[in-house]
């Protein structure tokens, strides 16, 4: 039997991957391992719900993504999430851009990853991610 106990929280952070960019495990409730991107969205839904429910009222919630790049064409993921918590009932306070140029260095690693990633995997190299804050009012 399950039994579903209601914790409340103060700040949520949603961090989730970016749809099916670099594979975090072969577990079907894994974001990454998603069929398609309608699927990401609807389970990234729930999540964001889940959260949503579990925040406390005037509280805040963060959302920190970016984009998808995919048979050329960009896949706006970070404003497609940001729109899917607004429809939950979160209200956008901000967007902050964050600049990932050099984000290697922060970590010890001398090659740029993200470069890396990109030439290996066909996408376009991105430099940046959003973060959106918002409060559920």
């Amino acid at each position: 039997e399950f039994r579903r106990v209601l914790f409340r929280s103060q700040f949520l952070m949603l961090h989730p991957p970016y749809d099916d960019i670099i594979k975090f495990s072969d577990l079907k409730e894994d974001l990454s391992n998603c069929e398609n991107t309608e699927q990401f969205y609807e389970l990234f839904s729930q999540a964001a719900q889940n959260g949503f429910d579990m925040l406390e009222e005037n509280r805040f919630a963060a959302l920190i993504i970016g984009d998808k790049y995919q048979n050329g064409e960009i896949i706006p993921l970070g404003a497609d999430c940001a729109e899917r918590m607004r429809k939950i009932g979160f209200k956008m306070k901000a967007v902050i851009v964050k600049n990932m140029e050099g984000n290697e260095r922060a970590k010890g690693k001398n090659a740029n990853l993200w470069r890396w990633r990109a030439l290996n995997g066909g996408f376009y190299i991105f430099k940046h991610e959003y973060i959106y804050l918002f409060q559920k009012m």
